[in-house]
């Protein structure tokens, strides 16, 4: 996993919960790393998977809200970092239409070697879309949150249920609807 993940997670920690919270994460995690990331480096998914689950047992609160709560966050670090991928767009259904075709290559040019979530997408009409999420990792909830800040950054108002169809969280169907195309 790219190192901007580890990186963007400490920070949402720091200003969430505080510095304290950060430090006792890492220690109680016993990580390889030893908690040092840069965004560019890799690092094992399993050093995040810990991370999330000493947060989850100090803050007490559920795993997937945490990871939800990430994904919420990233989406400004992806905004400030990459403005101009997000502008090139119209509408966030053109957005989420383009992951596989264009983010995710740009992605890979910027960050080679990540690993990223793969998406297979159906347009439906212009005011719905049908996404199947597949990932090893199972960070659905993070996706999710993605979807949501897409459609608030446009302002656009929409429909959007989640359907697990591994209950392991690997592959997942999001049906994404604009009422009455507004």
């Amino acid at each position: 996993m790219k190192g901007i993940v580890f990186t963007e997670f400490l920070e949402m920690v720091e200003e969430t919960f505080g510095l304290e919270t950060v430090d006792y994460i890492i220690y109680k995690s016993e990580l390889k790393s030893k908690g040092v990331y840069t965004s560019i480096g890799t690092y094992d998914f399993g050093e995040m998977l810990s991370l999330i689950s000493n947060l989850s047992e100090k803050v007490n609160v559920p795993v997937q809200d945490l990871i939800y709560a990430y994904g919420l966050y990233f989406f400004k670090v992806l905004h400030s970092n990459h403005p101009d991928i997000i502008k090139y767009y119209k509408t966030p259904m053109d957005l989420l239409e383009s992951i596989e075709n264009h983010i995710h290559v740009e992605v890979r040019k910027l960050y080679p070697g990540a690993e990223l979530p793969t998406f297979k997408i159906k347009r439906k009409d212009n005011e719905s879309l049908e996404m199947i999420y597949y990932s090893d990792r199972g960070l659905y909830m993070f996706a999710k949150a993605l979807i949501e800040k897409t459609f608030e950054h446009y302002g656009k108002n929409f429909n959007l249920t989640l359907e697990l169809l591994k209950e392991d969280g690997t592959e997942v169907r999001f049906l994404i609807s604009e009422p009455n195309g507004k």
